[in-house]
């Protein structure tokens, strides 16, 4: 009589680890229970703590709608010098600018850029894993120097010659700069509501990582 022969074992899509640093991943072909599958749990898991994250998002969103208000005050500022008849109006507009600039504009900006740098490679969001957040990044850099290295000596030009007596030597001393910041902030409002343009290589690499599919499907 033949020896009845014990069924194979049961083939699952899931291979059972308990080792930590790997996890129960489902594969595209069945497995032998007890094959480990590395996978790397780390690429997308957010370095803050939900409570710190909570707590830069708000610094973050309060230093940016400052950097905004003081943005459209120096803008109606400029605006009044360059336009305005009289001197005493213009050496009261371009002194305000220059205190705004001076003790205000730039310490917000870098607030601004130093909250959003700390979201980005706290968080799954990442510095340079979609290009909205790198645009965002790269332009906030850009406005930064241009505040501290254009518009604030412009400004200083422009109080040195009112103080002197003279008039307003160039109205792009105090227009120039608003304009361009006020322009860069509002499309880094969309880009930041939109977020366009989807994932950068870096950001399909990683989320290929993570999702388990081999580079190029």
């Amino acid at each position: 009589m033949p020896r009845r022969q014990s069924p194979p074992p049961t083939l699952r899509p899931y291979a059972h680890v308990s080792t930590p640093g790997y996890s129960r991943r489902q594969t595209s072909g069945q497995m032998v229970p007890g094959t480990v599958v590395r996978v790397n749990t780390t690429i997308s898991k957010p370095k803050l703590g939900r409570s710190a994250r909570r707590a830069v998002l708000v610094v973050h969103v309060t230093a940016s709608a400052s950097w905004l208000g003081l943005t459209l005050g120096l803008l109606a500022l400029g605006i009044t010098a360059a336009t305005t008849g009289s001197a005493v109006s213009v050496e009261a507009s371009v002194r305000a600018m220059l205190l705004f600039a001076d003790w205000l504009l730039l310490p917000v900006a870098l607030l601004t850029l130093l909250s959003g740098l700390v979201l980005s490679l706290g968080t799954a969001w990442g510095l340079a894993r979609h290009r909205w957040v790198v645009t965002k990044f790269w332009l906030t850099l850009a406005t930064t120097a241009a505040t501290a290295f254009a518009l604030r000596p412009g400004v200083s030009a422009a109080v040195t010659a009112v103080t002197a007596g003279g008039p307003l030597p160039d109205a792009g001393h105090v227009l120039f700069g608003p304009v361009v910041s006020l322009s860069a902030y509002v499309f880094m409002t969309a880009i930041s509501v939109l977020k366009p343009w989807g994932p950068t290589r870096r950001g399909r690499r990683l989320r290929a990582l993570a999702s388990g599919t081999p580079k190029g499907t």
